[in-house]
């Protein structure tokens, strides 16, 4: 799994009309339906970004789910969600905004904060452990993950993951 990911070969830079997706989503996003939450001094962070994500899958038709796999596709992807915006609580000060990418095959999920550490899996994992198992959950429902640097001068990341659409 990536850890880090530099910026993708169709990077076609800032775009003339403004800031609209980050730089390092431009052109392999542009096909994707985008929803943005602004997490910056929100009291109960995690519940507020599940209940957004939640209300984007009842949007897309990933709830309520017909099927099994659509269920755990669904619970995977609140999972994912609560990780990394709870990561983002626990190690970089707080999480500044929460984007979903939805696209054919896949849900991007990205979290920015202003935190200059970079996620990893606790290596070994340990399971009976207390704590520490976010990121290990991350890379094991997920497709792929990483974390991209702000590319603009200010201090801070985006850590994300996507998630296997159902079939």
């Amino acid at each position: 799994m990536s850890t880090t990911r530099p910026p993708a070969a169709d990077d076609r830079g800032p775009d003339p009309g403004g800031a609209a997706e980050p730089p390092h989503t431009r052109g392999r996003n542009a096909d994707a339906e985008v929803r943005r939450l602004s997490l910056a001094d929100v009291a109960g962070v995690v519940p507020s970004a599940r209940d957004f994500t939640r209300e984007a899958l009842q949007e897309w038709g990933w709830l309520p789910a017909e099927t099994a796999d659509r269920r755990a596709a669904a619970e995977d992807v609140l999972l994912v969600v609560s990780e990394l915006v709870t990561n983002a609580c626990l190690h970089a000060g707080g999480p500044e905004e929460l984007r979903l990418f939805r696209r054919a095959k896949a849900l991007r999920l990205e979290v920015a904060d202003g935190g200059v550490g970079s996620p990893a899996p606790r290596t070994p994992h340990r399971a009976g452990r207390p704590g520490g198992h976010g990121m290990f959950i991350v890379q094991r429902l997920c497709l792929d993950w990483g974390v991209v640097r702000h590319g603009d001068g200010r201090p801070g990341k985006t850590v994300w993951a996507e998630v296997a659409a159902p079939a």
